[in-house]
């Protein structure tokens, strides 16, 4: 997790937290009103593209830039409340994992730079199931611990939603925007020091960790949460969770 906290040594990454945060919450504010899933939790989101091609892009400043967006379109689109502070880390993660994983999911794993070749989809479509799951599992289990809206509603609505845009506008995007920004020089791993990046040692076990929790525990509480009682479930859950997010921080 270093690169999170180093990238603020970095005009140019911090100008690309702002970058991402902005265009984030652009596209978000006008669907907020506009085609509403669960009003007020979720609802149609094209933008549910840019944390995931600016995280292969920009690396940690898309972390960032997402939460940030998320919660700038939150209170610009009339939606903030408790849950966003869920919404915050739900898609902070939603930024992260990507260029955290990429190149680190064997045997699917390409080791080359996401142009997005045909030879590069099915990692794609990995990353894209592990980081929609892990914002849908920690968005939906905070939200239901706050008693505001059942996991087994809302976590498959943000899973899908998720997936489904990045499935759809991912590949296409990546083809056409990665070439340019490698050619600019924006590409993160141009922009920070090795120095200043994360030593990776213990990324495998992050990414087992973080396979054996996001999308397993997100079918659990789905699965099992119409029949707990409220409070058990939200602790019974608690230690997968605590596992996700330590095998985040490892990666």
């Amino acid at each position: 997790m270093r690169d999170l906290f180093t990238l603020w040594k970095h005009t140019r990454m911090v100008v690309l937290v702002a970058l991402v945060a902005a265009v984030y919450a652009a596209i978000l504010i006008p669907f907020k009103v506009g085609i509403p899933i669960i009003p007020g939790f979720t609802e149609v989101r094209p933008a549910n593209v840019v944390p995931i091609i600016c995280s292969l892009m920009f690396g940690p400043a898309a972390a960032w830039g997402s939460a940030f967006g998320n919660l700038a379109g939150d209170i610009f689109g009339g939606t903030f409340g408790p849950g966003s502070a869920f919404g915050f880390i739900g898609n902070f993660l939603y930024g992260y994992v990507p260029y955290k994983v990429w190149g680190r999911m064997w045997p699917l794993s390409s080791r080359r730079e996401p142009f997005m070749d045909s030879g590069q989809l099915t990692e794609y479509a990995a990353m894209a199931v592990l980081a929609s799951g892990a914002c849908a599992f920690i968005i939906a289990w905070g939200v239901h611990a706050l008693g505001l809206v059942p996991f087994f509603v809302l976590g498959p609505a943000i899973f899908l939603n998720n997936f489904a845009v990045l499935i759809i506008l991912g590949p296409p995007l990546m083809r056409l925007l990665y070439p340019r920004v490698r050619r600019w020089g924006l590409v993160s791993r141009d922009v920070v020091p090795d120095e200043d990046l994360s030593s990776g040692r213990l990324a495998p076990l992050g990414v087992i960790l973080l396979l054996l929790t996001a999308v397993p525990g997100l079918i659990a509480g789905t699965i099992l949460g119409p029949s707990y009682i409220s409070a058990h479930f939200t602790i019974a859950l608690a230690p997968v969770v605590a596992l996700m997010l330590i095998g985040c921080a490892l990666l």
